[in-house]
């Protein structure tokens, strides 16, 4: 087939053999690579028009993601066969335009293995997405997974298939070979200066591993409350409660202490702490609180409890514990549960509320406590209710005398 190919290509050129062999050479390649391009142009055209929602859906999302390097490569293949047929070129030019049809056929397979993983990746994500758990520990483990390690192996992939292609010309391999010769001082500099990033590479796979931190996991840094939006090969991206970002380089989540929240479940336990005056009728409150937590939508019905946990010369600590589902939910049901609560005995015990008390005592006894409550709080003489009957009426005004 390829020998008909090649007899095709000489009988177009004795058509235009009253033009320069070069030229005959250049416009027989050109020619090819048009008619190439477009033939492949419409075959993914068409095949962009497959019906359907399922294997339809996916066949489309590979011709878009593919089509590119794919007419690329099929454009350099015909240009590779064609080449012998290039007889108005010498034997020099043959070849260096043979090792770039293959430098740009090696970049492009590099590239379609890149886009071919991604688009596998990303199939995969969308897919278990799509699951109904709102907390499922194994989905974001594979998330997080699979976001670091496509990163990695893109760029492994873009280094061996960069470096490949660069093989292909003579004084690049030389230049290779001698600097691998040397790679004593040259790795060490290298080291050097690369550390930062070889030490978060080295992390994010790490980080893949051992998963200290999961994507959409919640965890504090600097006081703040911040859930992981994404994950890189060098840095994690911190969404915090207000839409502030952190950028964390990555290392730093295996170098410091920090709290996750969400590592083996979403759910927690919120503290709530009441300060009660000693009156407080501890029955009553308990009964009020049990009230209260069963019509909490956010209470997930595992935990509850009130203890007075503290005490001082003023007041007494209740503390009321109560869990959710997760850490936001615990926040509403913590905040729902101190405004109920407070309403509640401000209506039927005020007793409860928190007050100050103080005592005068004598300075010896059988002595009157000093100062006296008169000389504190004198009494006010005030009319009697409804004699003040308004402007211009003869009626004595509060503070005259009738």
């Amino acid at each position: 087939m390829k020998q008909q190919f090649l007899s095709s290509l000489f009988a177009f050129r004795a058509y235009f053999d009253w033009l320069p062999p070069q030229v005959v050479s250049v416009l027989m390649l050109v020619l090819l690579a048009v008619v190439t391009f477009y033939l492949s142009k419409l075959i993914s055209t068409a095949l962009l028009r497959i019906p359907g929602k399922g294997s339809g859906a996916v066949i489309r999302n590979i011709v878009i993601a593919m089509r590119k390097p794919v007419r690329v490569m099929l454009v350099l293949i015909m240009l590779e066969s064609a080449l012998p047929a290039a007889s108005g070129f010498s034997y020099e030019t043959t070849q260096v335009l043979a090792k770039i049809f293959l430098f740009v056929g090696i970049l492009m397979i590099g590239y379609a293995a890149i886009v071919a993983f991604r688009i596998m990746t990303e199939a995969y994500l969308n897919r278990i997405s799509a699951r109904d758990q709102t907390d499922d520990i194994m989905i974001r483990t594979h998330q997080t997974q699979i976001r670091v390690l496509k990163r990695l192996i893109e760029i492994l992939v873009g280094i061996v298939t960069v470096a490949s292609a660069l093989m292909i010309f003579e004084p690049v391999r030389q230049y290779g070979v001698s600097l691998f010769a040397s790679a004593g001082a040259a790795s060490l500099i290298v080291g050097l200066s690369a550390r930062g990033l070889l030490t978060n590479l080295i992390a994010g796979v790490q980080i893949a591993i051992t998963q200290p931190i999961r994507m959409e996991d919640l965890i504090i840094i600097n006081g703040d409350w911040a859930w992981v939006e994404e994950i890189t090969s060098t840095y994690v991206v911190l969404r915090v409660w207000d839409w502030r970002r952190h950028i964390v380089p990555i290392s730093y989540f295996l170098e410091n202490r920090f709290e996750n929240w969400t590592h083996n479940s979403a759910a927690i336990i919120g503290v709530v702490f009441l300060y009660l005056d000693y009156e407080a009728p501890m029955g009553k409150i308990r009964g009020y609180l049990n009230e209260i937590i069963k019509t909490c939508p956010l209470w997930d019905g595992k935990v509850f409890d009130c203890q007075v946990a503290d005490c001082n010369a003023q007041v007494m600590t209740i503390r009321i514990i109560a869990s959710a589902r997760n850490a936001l939910q615990s926040w509403d049901l913590r905040c729902d549960i101190r405004e109920k609560i407070i309403e509640r005995m401000r209506a039927e015990c005020p007793e409860a509320l928190p007050r100050s008390r103080f005592a005068m005592v004598p300075p010896k006894p059988g002595e009157e406590a000093w100062p006296h409550f008169d000389t504190i709080s004198p009494p006010i003489d005030r009319p009697p209710a409804g004699s003040y009957m308004g402007p211009g009426s003869d009626a004595p005004k509060p503070g005259t005398d009738p």
